[in-house]
Order: structure tokens, then sequence, then C-alpha cells
């Protein structure tokens, strides 16, 4: 892919769904990625895992980490129209596709203290949605969320974890509180995790894309 600038123009989120997204924090989509896609991007998922100590920085070894950015229908999901709605609903200006990798979690592991990815409460800059590959739920480390966090305040037992099958994309916000369950079940739960960021910060990113395995291009840019 080349990095040539190019600017691409994205739809507008559903309303009912940009009142969830901007109550809750989070969304939850259920079956966007076509059914017909599935298999061949666990193929591409399966592909692509490297073992945890050959990435340029080590990853966490309970959790199976796949390279796989630069396969097309991988691209294709990050494209989807009403992901790149909802991205700039949260973004609310120009971004960018920053990284997309897959990830595991290992049988009785990836558990996660709650957490946020930014500090940016009022005007977040970055986003990530998981794009399951698998059916995920509380047994096989399913992703938990705090309601309403990303407007502040802590977490105070409050966290849901969801539920759902493969196709479905979890969209939130840097600032919301999540963090993975533990796998106890054994059974995959493989999921793309696409990471969207303000055009302002692509020159910091571009700096770091060697550190992170980011071999696709990252200039077009995404507007409504």
């Amino acid at each position: 892919m080349s990095d040539v600038q190019q600017h691409t123009r994205v739809g507008r989120l559903d309303a009912a769904q940009a009142r969830q997204l901007d109550e809750d924090g989070f969304l939850l989509l259920r079956r966007v990625v076509p059914a017909d896609w599935i298999e061949k991007l666990r193929a591409a998922f399966e592909a692509g895992v490297v073992p945890s100590a050959r990435w340029p920085v080590p990853r966490g070894h309970d959790w199976r980490h796949a390279l796989l950015d630069l396969d097309p229908l991988v691209q294709r999901v990050c494209r989807l129209p009403v992901l790149l709605a909802a991205a700039h609903h949260i973004l609310q200006q120009p971004f960018f596709l920053s990284q997309v990798e897959g990830r595991a979690p290992q049988p009785r592991g990836g558990m996660q203290l709650l957490h946020r990815d930014g500090t940016e409460l009022e005007h977040p800059e970055t986003l990530v949605m998981l794009a399951f590959l698998d059916p995920f739920g509380p047994e096989n480390g399913a992703t938990q969320l705090v309601p309403g966090s990303h407007r502040g305040g802590s977490a105070d037992g409050a966290a849901q974890a969801v539920s759902g099958q493969a196709g479905d994309v979890l969209i939130f916000g840097s600032a919301l509180l999540h963090g993975a369950t533990c796998n106890h079940s054994g059974a995959p739960r493989r999921s793309l995790i696409i990471s969207y960021a303000a055009a302002a910060l692509q020159e910091a990113h571009g700096e770091t894309r060697a550190l992170r395995a980011v071999r696709m291009a990252t200039a077009e840019l995404f507007d409504a």
C-alpha cells in the first residue's frame, strides 16, 4: 500500500447508536462483519501469529498476537462504513487508521486490570474497536467495561462483561475504563484490535510505527 495522502469521506452514525455511544461510552454492533469473511479472517489471524518474544517490543506471554495489517480483507474490515462513522462520532475531527493486529487470550490467560487507553475525557484523540472472530463471553476472556466512565470517575464495581458472536464489533474511546477477563474455558477468542487516531497524531504515530510493528500505509485521512 502507498503512503500517498488520500482523503475519504465517511457517513454519519445512526442517531440511536450515537446516543448510546455518547451515554455509555461504548457500542456493541452485532454481526457487522459479513459472515462469509469470518473463516478467511481466522485464517489470516493464524497465518500471522508471531511468538510474543519476536515482536519489536515483547508482548504479554498470556496472549497470542497476530501480525496481519497487510491482509486485504482485514483492511476492508477497518473500512466498514459503520465503523468509520462511529470513529468520526467519537473523534469529531479528521482521523486515520493507526494500527490493526490480532489478539487472543491464551487458556487461563488474558486477565487485565481495568484501565484507560488515554486521558482525554472531553476531546478523545484515539479509540479502539474489537472485531470478534469467535463467540465471546465471560467464560473465554470477554472484555469488561464500565458504562459512563468516559466522563470520569472510578470503576466502583460497575464493570460489565460483553457477550456476542463472531462478526460483532465493540467500539469505545480511549477514556473508557475497560479490560479483558480471564479465558477460563480455553475456547478461542480471536479478535482484530483496530486503532484509529486524530489526524494531528499522524506524525507522532509515524515515529513509533516500527516499535508497534505497523507495516501498512497510514496516510489515508477520513472525515465526514
